[in-house]
């Protein structure tokens, strides 16, 4: 399993878990660029938001939902941002769906 989300997921690898349900789960990124950045993942793999198995309309509101119960549990009321990166141009870097939730300071735009 090369996959390091996969291995989270799996629990191959130790992360510092946020959310869980049986759909998605929720980790603290490793090199937060917030004081909050929590990623949301499905629990099966899915390459990235433009792989045809993320047109699951299910499996993204969960994401969604995920996140929301995330932002809500890190205290985040004054705002926070949902980032989906698609391709290495944007700054994927693990080719596993995932989106990222930042918050816990003001959030500058336009981003990157």
């Amino acid at each position: 399993m090369e996959c390091a989300f996969c291995r989270i997921i799996a629990g191959t690898l130790p992360s510092r878990m946020a959310y869980q349900d049986d759909t998605v789960v929720a980790f603290h990124d490793l090199h937060p660029a917030a004081p909050a950045h929590v990623l949301v993942v499905p629990r099966r793999h899915v390459s990235g938001i433009n792989d045809p198995a993320a047109e699951d309309g299910v499996l993204l509101s969960a994401m969604v939902r995920a996140a929301n119960a995330v932002a809500r549990a890190l205290g985040l009321e004054n705002g926070y941002r949902l980032v989906w990166n698609v391709g290495p141009d944007a700054g994927q870097s693990v080719f596993h769906l995932h989106l990222h939730v930042l918050g816990g300071r003001s959030l500058g735009w336009p981003p990157g």
